[in-house]
């Protein structure tokens, strides 16, 4: 029957309850970005000043942004929390800048994981290796220009600040958040059922946390799996009809787009990973999709920015969309830059099939050795 809840011939939410389903997950997830700022809120300022000191050395932030991203596996979830903390006034712009860069290279993880599953056919694990890590060096590369430009001038974060000035209002005033608001009654509800178990003063703050990090990522994690049953075949379609025609902006755009939908990059730029395994697609295609797609995954990071009444919050959020299409600007039109990250790719992949340890060290290295040890170094 069309209107039960669920399809009795697939047992599969239709459409409409999936897509409602969504809608209550994406508040959900609001939940817990408003409930882990009230949390680093109460945990007070001693608190607050150990645990994230060590990030105001840029390059340790950078790292940490690194290996957070590769924990949670989502830089949706990562970004989310950086803009949480920033809104909690634990954390300064300046100090949130270098992390988001961070998470924009610890993302690349998952293609370069889904890679590796072709090891052992050596001809598609060369086209594999190269479509996932030409995201790695595109970002990488973009991280090495605008990080010490930001740095020196601050040019991302006071053109984000100008540009939330102007929609929420100037930094250190309070904005009238409707989605703060519309959160603010089950943020209420846990905080007093936790202050009735006898939580209270930092450990309070300590369980809000927690609670709102579970939330986060629990409802994120959902969200990316309905929304890909929900469109997973269109998008499929869409991708192998955009990438056959090799159209580079419009393979970004539809790399923008699908990733919104989905609220994750990895899932938009793992699915081509096996096309281009498989020979159906060129790194050429691929390529400007994954710039797409980095765009596309800032919209989680915006989306938790209005859970909060600081402008800071959103000043954080909307730099790191400055950042990716100002690596876009960079590195995309002139086609000498243009090929740089695909070159380098290309020759990973080369040394990676003769010698396949090196995929798995190179992996091991990028992602958890490094950043291990620039936090440990930088503290």
């Amino acid at each position: 029957m069309n209107g039960t809840l669920l399809n009795r011939e697939t047992r599969e939410l239709t459409p409409v309850v999936r897509g409602a389903f969504v809608l209550g997950l994406i508040y959900l997830f609001l939940v817990g970005v408003s409930l882990l700022e009230t949390g680093i809120g109460d945990m007070g300022a001693d608190v607050q000043e150990s645990l994230f000191s060590s990030v105001s050395n840029p390059l340790a932030g950078l790292f940490v942004g690194v290996l957070g991203t590769v924990l949670v596996q989502s830089s949706s979830a990562s970004t989310s929390v950086i803009v949480a903390l920033v809104a909690s006034g634990a954390l300064s712009v300046e100090a949130a800048v270098p992390m988001i860069m961070g998470a924009n290279i610890g993302t690349t993880v998952t293609n370069t994981l889904v890679a590796l599953g072709s090891v052992r056919r050596s001809a598609e694990f060369r086209r594999a290796f190269a479509a996932a890590t030409v995201h790695d060096f595109f970002n990488i590369i973009t991280v090495a220009i605008l990080l010490p430009v930001e740095l020196v001038t601050g040019i991302l974060s006071s053109a984000a600040e100008s540009i939330s000035s102007l929609l929420v209002g100037s930094a250190g005033t309070e904005w009238k958040s409707p989605i703060k608001g519309a959160v603010k009654a089950p943020v209420d509800w846990i905080e007093d059922a936790w202050s009735s178990l006898g939580a209270g003063g930092n450990a309070l703050g300590v369980f809000l946390v927690v609670t709102g990090l579970v939330i986060i990522l629990g409802a994120l994690v959902l969200i990316t799996r309905n929304m890909r049953r929900l469109i997973a075949a269109r998008v499929e379609t869409v991708l192998n009809n955009v990438l056959g025609r090799g159209g580079g902006l419009v393979a970004m755009a539809v790399g923008l787009l699908v990733t919104i939908a989905v609220q994750s990059s990895s899932i938009t730029t793992s699915i081509m990973i096996p096309l281009a395994a498989a020979g159906v697609v060129t790194l050429q295609n691929i390529y400007p999709v994954t710039l797409g797609a980095n765009v596309g995954t800032t919209i989680t990071a915006l989306l938790a920015a209005l859970a909060s009444s600081r402008p800071e919050a959103l000043t954080v959020a909307i730099v790191h969309t400055l950042f990716n299409v100002a690596g876009i600007l960079i590195l995309y039109p002139p086609p000498g830059i243009r090929e740089l990250p695909m070159r380098l790719a290309e020759g990973l992949a080369e040394i990676a099939v003769r010698r396949q340890a090196w995929a798995f060290g190179y992996t091991f290295l990028m992602f958890i050795i490094i950043p291990l040890a620039g936090i440990a170094l930088l503290r």
